[in-house]
């Protein structure tokens, strides 16, 4: 035959969406053209095709190539194109039977020795292609990644040559092999910081309600230990919450199939560009809040970031989920990432130091501070001040709870929260915030004379009942009383005078 059919597929954000390579060889002056909205990395195909064709032993038809990769209006790029292009070849050429090409789906970039290399987004596409019913072949590296598909029909080859003797019948291609999850994750132990009752008690709450945590204070006073030890602390990950977060690693190139079900820990520098933090790019990519879903996001110096990068997060902290628009991509990643942030105090660092003296004056304090705009304050949950410690501190200080006794009381209180609402208490919104999150009538007396007298906003308001809740969680408590609220509004007074 002259024409072939060969299915394959796109990716589109977090969709899969379906691409059918069509490949025609005419007769005429010999010469290669290949259209459907192709970047530079698909059309760069032809050479790859061509000598991988030529090393597996094959034929190169010397004739008048056509290429169409349908839909026309759907953007191509990398190089997973190239096996599903070099099999649309050999079978329009006659050099490989046509029978049952209609069951399978492929992708693969192609060496120029025939071998075959790793695809972003293998997930993806073994989800996709399993909702479609065909049979996914795929090459080895990206294997175990596709494997963590379940029910998915995946195969994996190491060259176009086996991929072709599999469809020939004459051997079959093994199924990949599953990733070993058995091991444990390992994180820094909370029992290593010392002192700092109050940012410990803080970071229990954001970790058992998923609230968004700023930290203030000098330099060296441990913010940055506190948040990388947040992850160890967190309930386990929900299987959907795994599957997304994996997902968007994929895309990324950055996932390692060994550690599916961790939750990842993202600290951009705040020099980054807002495309790299909240995603973007010509090809609109996932950022760092989306590469965070499902773990956390910290964010050091934070009113050094730029404040396009600082401004951009309001919405996905409120939603989950970040649009992004290009003139001719549009994208939408989940963004449910928890957020722990880090300052000081002042532009010199040492504001409020018990031994040091500040260098700077209120006027440039205030502008300081001021980076960070109410809006974006209004939507953080728990704000504390991380103090420097003494000499004496330091060392006479007693070893705190480690991470396990307080991961266990975490995810105690996180599976009340699911029991009763099917979600974190951070997430809690309309009718449900109402209904689970009402405080008694102390509770709600207590509550309205804090938000008159620190002129709170209706946000901060309801962000202070879910944080109320997430503490009568933690003390199993099925009723928010004052004491809760009390505990709530120490949270929130550091940026409302």
């Amino acid at each position: 035959m002259t024409l072939a059919l060969i299915h394959t597929r796109a990716l589109d954000g977090l969709h899969a969406p379906p691409v059918m390579v069509e490949v025609h060889v005419a007769n005429g002056l010999p010469a290669f053209s290949l259209v459907g909205l192709a970047d530079a990395e698909v059309r760069e195909a032809r050479d790859r095709v061509r000598a991988a064709l030529l090393s597996s032993g094959f034929e190169f038809p010397a004739r008048r190539i056509t290429v169409n990769l349908a839909p026309a209006d759907l953007p191509k790029d990398s190089g997973r194109f190239d096996l599903p292009i070099a099999l649309g070849l050999l079978a329009a050429s006659g050099q490989l039977p046509a029978l049952n090409l209609n069951d399978y789906e492929f992708a693969g970039e192609l060496s120029l020795t025939g071998s075959l290399r790793p695809v972003r987004g293998a997930l993806g596409l073994a989800l996709a292609s399993h909702q479609a019913g065909r049979t996914l072949i795929l090459p080895e590296a990206s294997g175990a990644e596709a494997a963590l598909a379940e029910g998915a029909a995946v195969r994996v080859a190491h060259t176009l040559r086996e991929v072709c003797a599999h469809l020939m019948g004459e051997d079959q291609l093994p199924h990949p092999k599953k990733p070993d999850l058995s091991h444990l994750a390992s994180y820094p132990d909370l029992s290593e910081v010392k002192g700092q009752a109050q940012a410990r008690r803080a970071l229990e709450i954001a970790a058992t309600g998923g609230h968004a945590l700023l930290m203030l204070g000098p330099p060296g006073t441990g913010k940055s230990m506190l948040a990388t030890r947040l992850p160890g602390i967190l309930p386990p990950l929900q299987p959907e919450a795994a599957l997304i977060s994996a997902g968007i690693l994929s895309l990324s190139g950055t996932f390692n199939p060994e550690r599916f079900g961790e939750r990842p820990f993202r600290a951009p520098h705040h020099s980054a560009s807002p495309a790299a933090v909240i995603g973007g790019g010509s090809q609109a990519l996932p950022g760092e809040i989306s590469l965070a879903t499902s773990g956390v996001l910290f964010l050091d110096e934070l009113p050094e970031f730029d404040r396009r990068v600082l401004e951009s997060l309001r919405e996905p902290l409120e939603t989950g989920e970040v649009h992004i628009a290009r003139a001719n991509r549009r994208a939408t990643y989940p963004a449910a990432f928890q957020l722990i942030a880090a300052m000081n105090p002042c532009p010199c660092g040492y504001q409020g130091h018990p031994t040091r003296a500040c260098r700077c004056t209120p006027e440039q304090i205030q502008r300081y501070r001021n980076r960070l705009s109410g809006p974006l304050l209004d939507r953080i949950d728990l704000c504390i001040e991380v103090p420097a410690l003494s000499s004496a501190d330091l060392s006479q200080a007693t070893p705190g709870e480690s991470s396990a006794a307080v991961r266990e009381r975490v995810a105690a209180a996180a599976s009340i929260a699911l029991r009763r609402q099917g979600s974190i208490n951070a997430r809690l919104e309309g009718k449900d915030l109402d209904t689970h999150a009402k405080p008694d009538t102390a509770g709600q007396t207590l509550l309205n004379q804090a938000v008159n007298r620190l002129g709170l906003s209706a946000r901060a308001y309801h962000r202070l009942l879910r944080v109320a809740r997430t503490i009568a969680d933690l003390a199993s408590a099925e009723h928010i009383t004052a004491a809760h609220i009390g505990e709530a509004i120490q949270f929130r007074q550091l940026f409302s005078n």
